[in-house]
């Protein structure tokens, strides 16, 4: 017979199991979607002023086989949600590559999302190697801070651009844990949004970035 100690790390596995497999997972891809435009059953939208242009293109460097979703416009930030989503927590991860951009080489995941003015989002960027958690409220953007840590700024991370990487977020609560290229790099505590709401990609300014391979769930 386990000792008590044995039975509680035996039932907190069997309950992580548990919550793993309650996990109700989607994944996306583009290669069914039209060339040119807007991937069906997306809203494309934006943070700011601007002129984003969201459309999915032949790419024969892409993970799934030979289609990506690229962001090639201008704006403050750029942002498509996905419209059938309602999510408070679970997770969302996506494949991504930084092509060009002077002012920003952005990609970044949201959730929470009550509109495109409200919102949680982790975002790598190329130009500044770094990994960032930030909350958008009414518009304005500000930074997170990481638990264990006061001040700073996200993290330093290589991000080479033109090459592909991940970015995924897993959100209970109110602390998230932010991944990049499968590995855990921080976590963050906030309570702004705690309802459900939307996921979605973001990028920033200037950025040209193609998406690939999202996936999403929702932990019952």
């Amino acid at each position: 017979m386990p000792d008590p100690k044995q039975r509680r790390t035996i039932i907190a596995a069997m309950l992580l199991l548990l919550e793993v497999n309650d996990m109700s997972n989607h994944a996306i891809a583009f290669e069914n979607a039209q060339t040119g435009a807007v991937p069906e059953g997306w809203t494309a939208t934006l943070t700011g002023s601007g002129n984003p242009k969201w459309t999915v293109e032949s790419d024969q460097t892409a993970p799934s086989k030979s289609k990506v979703l690229k962001q090639s416009g201008r704006a403050t930030f750029p942002l498509l949600l996905k419209d059938d989503t309602s999510i408070k927590d679970g997770f969302i991860e996506v494949k991504f590559k930084a092509v060009a951009g002077s002012e920003d080489r952005a990609a970044g995941v949201v959730w929470r999302a009550k509109d495109a003015n409200n919102y949680y989002v982790a975002r790598a960027n190329a130009l500044e190697d770094n990994f960032v958690l930030y909350k958008t409220v009414n518009g304005v953007r500000s930074a997170l801070d990481i638990v264990g840590r006061k001040g700073g700024y996200g993290v330093s991370v290589p991000v080479p651009a033109n090459t592909w990487h991940s970015l995924r977020i897993d959100f209970k609560g109110a602390r998230f844990t932010a991944s990049f290229n499968g590995k855990q790099m921080f976590e963050v505590e906030d309570s702004t949004f705690t309802d459900a709401g939307k996921v979605g990609l973001w990028t920033k300014a200037d950025s040209v970035t193609v998406f690939d391979e999202m996936t999403y769930g929702e932990t019952k």
